[in-house]
């Protein structure tokens, strides 16, 4: 695979030495405004990177993805006829984005993050890799895992057309069922120590002629875990009449979980999904570990080019991964404390109900990071690093990084698509 964009920017201290290289981020950008998006999440790691000496190699796919806005188009051309074209983008891009992530895992890279792509795309991926979805919950004291099941089922499979007919495949497996099942146990034991209380499964189980049950009770009686089958209206229901149990784990068919995720979200007070990232683990044997960050929220394709986008998620984003992968220490905490303090001063995009631009959210937030430098990190430029990499930055300032990154990652629209991608 031919990755463009690959560079290392060099911390203050010096470069990395050779026996411990500069760990890989990956970057994959869809359509709308994946590039703005991309452009955050450069600014921000990058700044985190430098605060905290911790150099890091970024590697961007070379294609930019189509988001189901920039294929719409076609859709809707007279009798069909733009059908058979995004079926073939559709499936190019699908094919382009399992190459360059089984490309990543390849070469080490541990930690993805991806703007949002067209959702056919996406899932004919997840099904490939065998992906899940997973978010912590606190209900109300009780603490919630939520796996969603994206390697299966409904939001998975391919379409067959015939005139005025399309009709959709799907399939589920009991290799697949047990390896989501043993990642949601081993998963939940290292988020709770004592481990999981039960296992609640959100599946429409009833249309699988009793095979899901019987592969769920073999796994439930070999492990030792209480593990029980529920149609998503009973789950709502039950959601919604009692307080869950501590330590539950929720796996999910994502026909449910898509939609009940965010009401989740809502009501136990994470937030919007504006202002919410979370992780994709993919379970393929060829790429086990590979974890992809994404934003919550979709390609906001309407605001493209606007400076409207609420960058919230994209910053919690890439500060999570400069702490879990950069080794950037605090920025997590740092990251939620500079968010608290914009909040409180009214700095919010105009979906919050704030009048300020993406670029102003993001050079306030950045200011207030600089205000608040790390614990082992000196106020005065130290000899022979980089005054502008060290100075703190004012809110509303631009704030500087470094010319390679600035220059290597977001290159002008249009300079990384694939040769002959429709644009």
């Amino acid at each position: 695979m031919n990755d463009m964009n690959e560079y290392t920017p060099v911390s203050p201290a010096g470069p990395a030495p050779a026996a411990d290289p500069a760990p890989t981020v990956g970057l994959a950008v869809g359509r709308g405004t994946g590039e703005e998006v991309a452009a955050v999440f450069t600014r921000v790691l990058g700044h985190l990177a430098t605060r905290h000496e911790r150099p890091v190699t970024l590697v961007r796919s070379p294609r930019v993805y189509h988001s189901y806005a920039s294929l719409r188009p076609l859709a809707i051309e007279p009798g069909g006829a733009g059908v058979p074209e995004i079926r073939r983008l559709s499936a190019e891009d699908a094919a382009h984005y399992e190459e360059w992530l089984r490309a990543r895992a390849a070469a080490g890279t541990r930690v993805v993050f991806r703007t949002a792509i067209n959702a056919q795309s996406l899932y004919l991926v997840r099904q490939r890799l065998r992906a899940v979805k997973v978010d912590t919950l606190d209900a109300d004291g009780a603490r919630l895992l939520l796996v969603r099941d994206e390697a299966q089922g409904f939001y998975t499979g391919g379409n067959t057309h015939t005139p005025g007919h399309v009709s959709r495949t799907t399939e589920f497996s009991r290799e697949i069922t047990e390896q989501l099942l043993a990642y949601a146990l081993r998963r939940a034991r290292e988020e709770w120590p004592e481990g999981p209380a039960r296992i609640v499964m959100a599946y429409k189980f009833h249309l699988l002629d009793g095979a899901l049950d019987a592969w769920v009770r073999d796994f439930a009686a070999r492990e030792g875990i209480e593990v029980g089958v529920f149609q998503p209206d009973t789950v709502n229901r039950n959601l919604v009449a009692h307080r869950p149990e501590d330590r539950t784990v929720l796996l999910a068919g994502n026909e449910w979980a898509d939609i009940m995720h965010l009401v989740l979200l809502d009501r136990y007070g994470s937030g919007r999904q504006e202002d919410h990232c979370t992780r994709n683990v993919h379970l393929d044997p060829d790429v086990a570990g590979l974890v992809e960050y994404q934003t919550v929220h979709g390609s906001a394709d309407d605001l493209e080019g606007r400076d409207l986008l609420n960058p919230v998620a994209t910053l919690r984003a890439a500060a999570a991964i400069a702490e879990r992968y950069v080794g950037c220490t605090g920025a997590e905490a740092a990251a939620e404390a500079a968010l608290a303090r914009l909040g409180s001063a009214g700095i919010r995009t105009p979906d919050q109900g704030g009048k300020h631009a993406t670029t102003g959210v993001v050079d306030a937030f950045l200011g207030e990071l600089g205000a608040h430098p790390p614990a082992s990190a000196e106020e005065p430029a130290r000899a022979g690093a980089s005054a502008q990499t060290w100075a703190p930055v004012p809110a509303g300032a631009p704030v500087p990084v470094t010319a390679t990154l600035a220059q290597a990652l977001v290159p002008a629209p249009g300079q990384d698509r694939a040769p002959g991608l429709a644009r």
